[in-house]
């Protein structure tokens, strides 16, 4: 070893040592992945570091103020999104392969990415950022643990918003090696040929060794990797190999019956677009406002599992919502306006910006774009007062566009949503934006019919992008982008889990957006008015109300709805509280190829859909 090389080791252990990181097994990380990367510089950051490096930001450009205490950034123009293609799942198991997983063998993986990332830090500083994905003293909290090395600050700012960042959180873990390996580097992201053949972008999670190696992108998931990649895909295969918990693409909420001072909490998982974050920032209706009250827990991830006394437990392991811009209004979402209000510290991320004022704007945001255009930028940082008229109605801000704050800048977040011991699990919801077939709310009490039908959820696909007019997208659990492992044992470990608790959580499907087939509107309010279908769904499961059986599940008797201060037009309620049998055996034979794509499902799941489809042929 040179002198040079063993300098920079020896810096290295001082800037650790400085910085009172303490594990040995981390400083060997650390020291192995700055001799591959080669930056100039280490830092170990903590959430108290957060002011500083703002201004840093600010300082250097990378971003620009929004407002009082709020930040606007802008990424590269084509690094905008998740990149399904590029992200892979990758262990020395071939039996890990999966339909969606997007499995590669781990050697030639890290192989890889370790000749990619060779070297591509140098000129920056690498950010040591140790951070734990669930509240301290959680009893999934050494499946929590990460050290993320990044050479972006940007990204520093964000994880400091979505992730408990401190080195207190993995300097006494029991198992000091037991944290997770989470390497970003940015990359040339001019010069990566993204969507072409030459892609020179990797997101790779080596699940079985809990590493995790993303290179290409400064970006989201891509980049924030104690989201998505450690928060959804390595917690899920750990749930999985260890048998205890799972890890899931879910929101969740806490209703409160100021009344009676009953407590139901309720996750569930949406594909896109079907109004996940709405749903879990939901405030009451105005006229149920004196009796209920709706708490925040997540918008996003929650991880479950049966607790000693026997009880389906859930949490959210983030720390912030990174939440979709677009369509987010006063009317859409009051609770996310006001968790991204001055003083917010939140960060937007692809909005349209007025260089000038500091206000950002997206679509859906008000109804109209300013009319004065002095000052506005657009998502790619073009003025939009110099658009031709051919670009008039082009977008101000991308389509994914995005807002990052804390959890605890969310006004109706829960009291509790940092209790280290989660929440009883009263029930869980799937739900997918169709225009027919799917009433409101129909209730389901079998648990194996309740993973079923989690498994066959879907969302309304365009016939121009499926072929099929009727046919959904189907995206089991919502887990579709992010499964880890295959979807047979997938299935089994949900069964495993679910029956092992005591009492198990009533299942429903939900759906806010059936639409009149004549002139297209919708047939139910939906945002606030959501909470109604919710509480008949505890009702039920209480014993308060007994529902209609259908045979696809239980759904409410017209006159068990809480309609108070609710003006609907019968007919439209009707038709929501209604099954429509022949789409339903449509369905039922999509659903049978769908299912068909997955070895070794469970015979429990198609028990459950050959009773569902007989019962169907019955009606």
């Amino acid at each position: 070893m040179s002198d040079e090389r063993t300098k920079f080791v020896i810096d290295v252990d001082d800037v650790l040592e400085s910085a009172q990181l303490k594990n040995e097994k981390v400083r060997e990380y650390v020291r192995y992945w700055a001799g591959i990367t080669g930056p100039d510089n280490i830092e170990v950051v903590s959430g108290a570091d957060d002011a500083r490096l703002i201004q840093e930001s600010l300082d250097a450009g990378e971003i620009a103020p929004a407002g009082e205490g709020l930040y606007y950034s802008r990424s590269y123009y084509k690094d905008t999104a998740r990149s399904e293609e590029r992200t892979i799942v990758a262990t020395s198991r071939p039996s890990d392969k999966g339909v969606y997983n997007n499995w590669h063998p781990a050697a030639e993986m890290k192989a890889k990415l370790t000749g990619l990332m060779r070297g591509a830090s140098a000129g920056k500083t690498m950010y040591v950022i140790p951070y734990l994905m669930a509240p301290p003293g959680s009893p999934l909290e050494k499946y929590a643990a990460g050290v993320q090395l990044t050479d972006n600050r940007s990204v520093v700012l964000h994880m400091i918003r979505m992730a408990r960042v401190n080195v207190e959180h993995i300097n006494n873990l029991e198992d000091p090696g037991s944290f997770v390996r989470a390497v970003h580097v940015t990359g040339d992201l001019e010069n990566l040929g993204q969507g072409t053949a030459e892609d020179k972008r990797y997101f790779v999670t080596v699940a079985d060794e809990r590493t995790i190696l993303h290179f290409g992108s400064s970006y989201g998931g891509n980049a924030l990797l104690g989201k998505i990649a450690h928060g959804l895909r390595q917690s899920s295969y750990d749930g999985w190999r260890s048998g205890v918990f799972l890890g899931e693409q879910f929101m969740l909420l806490g209703i409160v019956d100021k009344q009676t001072g009953k407590r139901y909490h309720v996750c569930g998982g949406f594909p896109s677009a079907s109004g996940k974050t709405n749903l879990a920032m939901m405030l009451a209706p105005d006229a149920l406002g004196d009796r209920y009250y709706v708490e925040f827990y997540g918008d996003d991830i929650a991880w479950l599992w049966v607790g000693e006394d026997g009880r389906l437990y859930g949490m959210n392991p983030e720390f912030g919502v990174f939440g979709v811009a677009r369509d987010t209004n006063e009317t859409t979402n009051p609770t996310a306006m006001d968790s991204i209000a001055p003083g917010t510290r939140a960060i937007f991320t692809n909005v349209a910006y007025n260089v000038k004022t500091h206000e950002v704007w997206w679509e859906g945001r008000t109804e109209n774009p300013p009319a004065d255009l002095d000052g506005w930028l657009d998502w790619k940082g073009n003025p939009i007062a110099d658009r031709s008229a051919a670009e008039a109605d082009d977008d101000w801000a991308h389509p994914n566009s995005r807002f990052t704050t804390t959890l605890s800048n969310v006004p109706n977040v829960a009291s509790d949503y940092v209790d280290a011991h989660g929440v009883p699990i009263d029930a869980i919801i799937f739900g997918g934006r169709t225009r027919d077939r799917e009433p409101l709310i129909r209730a389901i009490t079998d648990v194996a019919e309740g993973v079923y039908d989690g498994l066959t959820l879907g969302a309304e696909a365009t016939f121009a992008a499926e072929g099929v007019d009727g046919q959904l997208r189907y995206d089991p659990m919502s887990m579709r982008p992010f499964m880890s492992y295959p979807e047979g044992p997938y299935a089994a470990h949900w069964l495993d889990v679910i029956n092992r608790a005591a009492e198990p959580p009533i299942f429903a499907h939900v759906n806010w957006f059936q639409r009149d087939p004549e002139d297209g509107h919708f047939l139910w309010p939906g945002y606030r008015d959501n909470l109604r279908a919710l509480l008949w769904l505890m009702q039920l499961k209480s014993g308060e109300v007994t529902g209609v059986e259908t045979p696809v599940g239980i759904l409410p008797a017209k006159d068990e709805l809480n309609l108070d201060g609710l003006q609907i037009d019968p007919a439209d309620l009707d038709k929501l509280l209604t099954i429509d049998t022949a789409r339903w055996q449509q369905e039922m034979g999509f659903r049978e190829q769908h299912l068909a794509q997955f070895p070794g499902l469970p015979e429990e799941i198609w028990a459950a859909h050959r009773r569902v489809s007989a019962a169907l042929h019955d009606d």
